[in-house]
């Protein structure tokens, strides 16, 4: 056996903004060790020099693939602090922000394991089929990519004018595309040979590893913060927790699939039992929580994000603690890397829908 070691990245269009260390016997990978860090930005030591207000674009900003999702932690625990409730109207809204990002999110991920198999045109089609969710945030937010829509106290806008009949157009437009996605992608022969038993992750390596998100319940594992420990409207909404048993790169890509299904749904039912009332509750511009600590969890897109938040009674936290899922769902990477093809290493990593920016953070 003679055993070179490769670096792989950091280069944009294949490993994002980290490096893989891989060594090799010719083409099989035996061992690789993640090179992360390259997007570091300290948004844990930021947060703590500005205010709690001012902290929602910073934390936004661990990732901006889902941006809806990353900030919806944030907020629960400054409110937890704070001892408020916010409005039901301001639940369902979040809820329907909520997945509306998930779709966005999954859609790129599963456009950048298109890519992975060499597959540009289904690429195309989900980059495409982003715009429609896009602009629904333009429409409701003002933005495309980051919002700042969730404030501590509820959210900053209602629903416009036209956005029940809009989003239902686009929902039906939509969920008629899933079916084409099926039949031209999960279907290909092409896709099948590059995914299935790729990558393979057991159900017990799963949970030993610490795997979270779309990645654990691709291993037969049903866990899901929105079923779990529900919050925001996620308690008043009729879904199901998509799961498939193989755990290889395929059964990944499927579960993703089957979850813009139950996004479409939850956010129909959201819309149509979204109560009156008002918005978000008085919070002062400047909040001041008592001193105490605070944890609260969501499921992001790519899995479950835990905030931890310590207050001192100023305006600013003592500390804000992230537990980010691509950080969590990274272990699995050098797990899944051994013994393998190298042309195989794209597809593992990308299955696994790790972004730079969330693990750095």
């Amino acid at each position: 056996m003679s055993i070179m070691r490769v670096r792989w990245g950091p280069q944009h269009p294949v490993s994002g903004q980290w490096a893989f260390w891989l060594d090799v016997d010719g083409d099989i990978v035996v061992n690789m060790e993640p090179d992360i860090g390259y997007t570091h930005r300290g948004i844990e030591k930021v947060a703590e020099n500005r205010t709690y207000i001012q902290n929602v674009p910073v934390v936004e900003r661990t990732s901006v693939f889902d941006a809806g999702n990353i900030v919806f932690g944030y907020v629960q625990a400054v409110e937890e602090l704070m001892g408020i409730e916010i409005p039901e109207r301001a639940k369902y809204i979040r809820t329907i922000v909520g997945e509306m990002s998930r779709i966005v999110s999954h859609l790129y991920g599963l456009g950048l394991l298109a890519i992975a198999v060499g597959f540009e045109t289904m690429l195309m089609w989900f980059i495409n089929d982003r715009e429609l969710f896009l602009d629904l945030f333009e429409m409701l937010t003002g933005a495309r990519i980051t919002y700042s829509f969730f404030i501590p106290g509820g959210v900053l806008h209602d629903l416009p004018q036209g956005f029940y009949d809009e989003a239902m157009r686009r929902l039906d437009y939509f969920e008629r595309r899933l079916k084409d996605y099926w039949k031209m992608f999960f279907l290909n022969r092409t896709f099948i040979t590059r995914t299935r038993g790729v990558g393979v992750l057991k159900r017990e390596d799963a949970i030993r590893l610490g795997v979270v998100g779309p990645n654990l319940r691709a291993s037969g594992v049903e866990a899901d913060v929105r079923k779990d420990e529900p919050y925001a409207a996620y308690d008043q909404i009729d879904f199901i927790i998509p799961t498939e048993k193989e755990g290889d790169a395929y059964a990944r890509g499927g579960v993703r699939f089957h979850e813009l299904e139950q996004s479409v749904s939850i956010i129909r039912q959201a819309l149509k039992k979204i109560p009156d009332g008002k918005i978000r509750v008085k919070v002062p511009i400047t909040p001041t929580p008592p001193k105490g600590e605070a944890y609260s969890r969501v499921e992001t897109a790519r899995g479950e994000i835990g905030y931890y938040i310590i207050s001192d009674g100023s305006n600013r936290p003592y500390r804000v603690k992230i537990s980010a899922p691509s950080f969590r769902n990274l272990l699995a990477m050098p797990f899944l890397s051994r013994n393998v093809p190298m042309a195989d290493i794209p597809t593992i990593y990308l299955s696994l829908d790790l972004i730079p920016l969330d693990v750095d953070r």
